[in-house]
């Protein structure tokens, strides 16, 4: 637990140094970018779902695989296989996995003016959980990222082909399509009412895979929670909230290019927290898929012109995060049983 403590009030020093000028603030990024890396690349026997994809991984040695696009997660399949091509270890799945993650946290965090804090403000809860645990759905937050910058840029093409690549790997992420007629249109009634049309048929298609069958049993029925999902789903419920009732009309003023996507996704951070009521561990996972956005707003208050209030309200989302991350590792079994101790290295 030493580690994760050590790293995290290294990151936040880092954070705090960036703020002496530009050019040390974009060293310390690309130190911390591949620092984090290599933190959650390298783990050996680290993160919940360690074993499970281990049995994954071995799964596919020997055997001739051919996988198409109807297949459940055929990206990661794909992967796994290639890895067994070239005769590479299991670590390498967690190796390419992160790198896939990181790729694209990173082509999000270069469209922010302090791509530092950003990176930051990501380790407490995404970062742990997801490359260093959840690899299928950390690669397609990571394509996820690419088609948030899709988005902003207004290529709807490259959004879709992102999705659609994100998919290969956790299906969970087609419901971003619902954001296609936002990419070049805008947020009104009419554009609404065409994104339910248009992710009504995907919705229901998703629904009637055997991936949905399996989350289904294991998350509704069976009664499990997810370990500290009232903690994340709470902070990204306010961080939206919090965007929509104080920052959305300066952010409106200074940042019009991502603004539409931040307003949509705020609501959405609004609205998963539904989802706790009838499954932690769903509208836990599907909370992941935000939590760049709210990354976004975190690392952008100290740029809008909010008046008296810019400091106090810069200081909140470190005071929360922090909080959150120190009462989920010193109240959580999990985080013993799953992520303690740290270890780095091949096997």
């Amino acid at each position: 637990m030493i580690t994760y403590y050590a790293v995290y009030t290294g990151l936040l020093l880092a954070a705090f140094l960036g703020r002496s000028g530009r050019k040390l603030r974009a060293g310390l990024y690309w130190v911390v970018l591949f620092g984090l890396l290599m933190f959650s690349a390298l783990r050996f026997e680290v993160g919940c779902d360690w074993v499970g994809y281990l049995i994954n991984f071995w799964s596919v040695e020997g055997r001739n695989y051919e996988f198409d696009l109807t297949s459940q997660n055929p990206g990661y399949w794909e992967l796994i296989a290639l890895l067994h091509d070239y005769g590479l270890s299991y670590q390498w799945l967690n190796i390419a996995t992160s790198a896939i993650f990181f790729l694209g946290l990173h082509a999000l965090a270069r469209r922010q003016p302090n791509p530092l804090t950003f990176l930051v403000l990501t380790f407490p809860i995404l970062i742990i959980n997801m490359p260093m645990s959840a690899i299928k759905q950390a690669a397609a937050i990571g394509f996820l990222c690419f088609a948030y910058v899709a988005f902003i840029d207004r290529r709807l093409v490259f959004y879709v082909g992102w999705i659609l690549l994100g998919a290969a790997f956790h299906s969970s992420v087609l419901i971003f399509l619902l954001f296609i007629p936002f990419v070049r249109g805008e947020f009104n009634r009419r554009s609404l009412l065409l994104g339910l049309l248009l992710a009504a048929p995907g919705a229901y298609a998703l629904l009637q895979t055997e991936g949905a069958e399996i989350a289904a049993s294991r998350y509704i029925d069976s009664g499990l929670d997810a370990a500290g999902a009232a903690f994340r789903l709470g902070i990204l419920t306010l961080s939206g909230a919090f965007f929509l009732w104080a920052l959305a009309p300066a952010w409106r003023r200074q940042f019009p290019a991502d603004y539409k996507l931040v307003w949509i996704s705020s609501w959405m951070m609004v609205g998963f927290f539904s989802l706790f009521f009838v499954s932690s561990v769903i509208g836990d996972r599907f909370g992941y898929y935000l939590i760049p956005i709210q990354a976004m707003i975190f690392a952008r208050i100290p740029y809008l012109h909010l008046g008296d209030s810019r400091k106090f309200y810069a200081f909140v989302p470190y005071a929360a995060l922090t909080l959150v991350f120190v009462v989920w590792t010193q109240i959580s079994w999990i985080f013993d049983v799953c992520y303690t101790p740290y270890r780095f290295g091949f096997g």
